[in-house]
């Protein structure tokens, strides 16, 4: 599990840099167009935000502080800040769910989250998930702006 875990979070942190990168006009990365929510920029401070927040600040006690309200107001970060927190990002993913031991996977997750108890295991599936599907988003945002 723990490798799978690693395997999946660092394949898809690379993906997100791609796509990051991937935008032609980097100022593109902040549009926000008719018919969708949010920007590739917010959604990736998003994905940064949950993931230092429950893997490195819940699980890793790294002393990371959640400002997620900032994760969809902040604009115009530079893409080469925002790569350099998604590197970061992965390294301490990385270095949190190196340390966990199996019996760590079967224990609930340190804070309750949607209301109800979750396994640590369930909870990083979980996050994986919620990175795929943001990640879709991202690249699907990218595309629009093409059209």
């Amino acid at each position: 599990m723990k490798e799978s875990l690693i395997e999946i979070f660092e394949r898809d942190l690379n993906r997100l840099i791609t796509e990051i990168n991937l935008y032609r006009d980097e100022d593109n990365l902040w549009i926000i167009k008719e018919g969708i929510s949010n920007s590739g920029g917010n959604l990736t401070l998003h994905l940064l935000g949950n993931l230092n927040h429950f893997i490195g600040g819940v699980l890793g006690h790294s002393g990371y502080v959640r400002y997620r309200d900032d994760e969809f107001a902040l604009k115009n970060i530079p893409r080469a800040d925002l790569v350099i927190n998604i590197e970061n990002c992965l390294l301490t993913v990385k270095n949190t769910i190196h340390k966990l031991t199996a019996e760590d996977f079967e224990k609930l997750f340190p804070i309750e989250v949607f209301g109800k108890p979750l396994t640590t295991g369930f909870m990083l599936l979980h996050l994986t998930t919620h990175l795929t599907y943001h990640l879709g988003q991202i690249n699907y945002h990218r595309r629009l702006l093409l059209a």
